[in-house]
């Protein structure tokens, strides 16, 4: 098993993330649009920040209408426990200046991925989660850190650019950027699913 890295979490993301970038992005827009429709939002929801990343990790085709796949829905009450549960100990983490609440967001990061893609309960994914990501905290924190400023860098520097030209054409081409990118932090989270957690 390949060891996780910061540059295999860069690497990836952006390799992987610009190769199904037209699908993500396709499937992040619909999630967009389609957010405020009651239950449909549920499996969208579950499809783009879970199904999507256990596909990337598998190498598995992404359709432009993936998050639509109703089998998202099925898992809805366990993802919402380990979401909740999850949100209730980052949320006291936090209230202990801060850190720990982090520490715990990456610790259990993995949860809803092992709901969905290893059938486990809510309590044993997030245990397993934990056990998985520890030794590996400081990697994916320092991953995900250096993916987000420079998706930031470039969606500021690019807004500004056009922004010259048109705040209308530099609204749209941020949107455009930040479609794109969620196609990148999808693959980076496969890949760290996939390293820890795939046999």
């Amino acid at each position: 098993m390949a060891d996780l890295t910061v540059n295999g979490i860069i690497n990836t993301g952006f390799t992987k993330g610009l190769k199904n970038a037209v699908a993500i992005a396709v499937n992040a827009i619909l999630w967009g649009l389609t957010i405020w429709i009651p239950y449909i939002n549920v499996g969208t929801t579950i499809g783009l920040f879970v199904g999507l990343p256990i596909k990337a990790s598998r190498d598995e085709e992404i359709s432009y209408t993936d998050i639509f796949d109703p089998a998202y829905r099925k898992w809805m009450g366990e993802v919402f426990l380990v979401w909740g549960f999850s949100s209730l100990g980052v949320a006291i983490g936090y209230a202990l200046f801060f850190v720990p609440g982090i520490v715990i967001a990456i610790a259990w990061s993995l949860s809803s991925f092992l709901v969905v893609d290893k059938e486990m309960n809510p309590t044993e994914a997030l245990g397993k989660s934990n056990s998985l990501t520890y030794g590996k905290k400081w990697t994916i924190f320092g991953g995900m850190l250096v993916l987000g400023i420079i998706v930031a860098v470039v969606i500021m520097v690019v807004g500004w650019i056009f922004g010259l030209i048109s705040s209308v054409l530099s609204t749209i081409i941020v949107l455009l950027i930040m479609a794109v990118a969620s196609s990148v932090f999808v693959s980076a989270w496969g890949y760290v699913y996939k390293t820890l957690a795939q046999e």
